[in-house]
């Protein structure tokens, strides 16, 4: 039993390791607040962690800068705004999918739809070729050229 509530504590306590005590603010709105943001925004040197999540400097860099921006009375938009102005799209986990980024999320489902395209063409050129060849068959002469290199 001990070793089950052991188990279950680390498991819990795994998601909440990254924020340090310093870190939290007393006004729990805030807080509740704070970490929303910081779910969706991406660390720089993990890339592929929220900074609620990672334990980079980095990220404790940015979570303070968060609760700094709602302790001075910004709204979620206002700080999530702040930090793209600063560090540009990148910083967030789910990049908006307008202006230049539609050319990224639109660019795959386009290059698989060229890439298919251009693979029925091939296969469809070059199925043909043979059929072609058998058609045509040999020319008498051939034939008889065939016929003598087989004999020699």
């Amino acid at each position: 039993m001990k070793h089950l509530i052991v188990i279950i504590f680390v498991l819990f306590a795994t998601a909440v390791m990254a924020v340090e005590p310093h870190e939290t603010l007393s006004d729990r709105k805030l807080e509740e607040r704070a970490r929303d943001i910081s779910k969706g925004l991406r660390c720089p040197v993990c890339q592929n962690e929220s900074i609620d999540e990672s334990s980079a400097e980095i990220a404790a860099d940015l979570r303070v800068l968060v609760r700094e921006r709602l302790v001075a009375g910004d709204s979620n938009q206002e700080v999530v705004d702040f930090m793209v102005t600063r560090y540009g799209e990148f910083v967030l986990l789910k990049p908006s999918a307008f202006g230049v980024n539609i050319l990224l999320w639109a660019i795959t489902p386009l290059m698989l739809l060229i890439a298919l395209v251009i693979g029925a063409l091939f296969i469809r050129a070059h199925s043909a070729l043979p059929g072609k060849i058998q058609d045509e068959g040999l020319s008498d002469a051939e034939k008889a050229e065939l016929e003598k290199l087989l004999k020699s």
